[in-house]
């Protein structure tokens, strides 16, 4: 662990042994003092011997959580030993590590609580598919009204959080689908969140859980929690 414990790189992984180490080797090259934590959600594979041999420090959970508790459990660990800013990275490979230090900057110089990595931030990003397309623009239309401004990459889970969030985050944060309900729950806080524009890569291994035979499913899922989040705060208004 680094002395005065300003950031750390969290990878959430389940089943990643063919991609994860070179993510790991990746971050090291761009933040080499940087402590670098794959959370592993209980993978039935090698995650955890290629995460602890590509240098990275290990969460190995006892079960299987998902994403969103796989991401509560590195946050808590993040928040208890004392971090003031978090990054998390995909095991896939799809976020390019050398863009850690601008949501880093973001984070520190920006005036927000959160720093999402947007494929879409800028012209000239390209969606990896018809489905994920879709389902985007679906949950930039629907996110508009409730956050009071555009999103342009709300799944993306390449994303930064400071000390503030990250408190948050530890005690509660969603679990299956996570990336769009916590930007709800970042508006219940009245906290505040900003794009960049970040480079993204094809998966490397592996396919997305994500398919179009799930997606109806994930729609109805993440809807559920947003208007579950929404309630909650228009109840604490009044």
């Amino acid at each position: 662990m680094t002395a005065e414990r300003e950031l750390m790189v969290l990878i959430p992984a389940f089943n990643e042994e063919g991609a994860v180490a070179n993510v790991v080797q990746e971050v090291q090259a761009v933040l080499p003092r940087i402590p670098v934590l794959v959370i592993d959600d209980c993978s039935s594979d090698a995650t955890v011997h290629r995460a602890r041999s590509a240098g990275a420090l290990v969460l190995a959970l006892p079960h299987h959580l998902g994403l969103g508790g796989a991401m509560q459990a590195g946050y808590r660990l993040a928040f208890e030993l004392g971090f003031d800013y978090v990054v998390r990275v995909d095991g896939d490979g799809q976020h390019d590590p050398r863009d850690i230090p601008k949501i880093l900057a973001a984070l520190k110089h920006g005036d927000c609580e959160m720093v999402i990595g947007s494929r879409f931030a800028q012209e000239g990003g390209e969606h990896s598919g018809v489905i994920r397309a879709l389902g985007i623009f679906f949950f930039r239309a629907v996110l508009r009204p409730i956050l009071g401004k555009p999103v342009h990459d709300p799944t993306s889970g390449f994303v930064g959080v400071n000390r503030t969030a990250l408190a948050v985050f530890s005690r509660s944060f969603p679990l299956e689908y996570p990336e769009i309900e916590a930007l709800v729950v970042l508006q219940r806080k009245r906290f505040r969140f900003v794009e960049v524009p970040c480079r993204f890569r094809p998966r490397r291994t592996g396919r997305s859980t994500i398919t179009a035979l799930t997606s109806l499913s994930y729609i109805a899922h993440v809807l559920l929690g947003v208007f579950v989040n929404v309630l909650k705060f228009e109840g604490r208004r009044k």
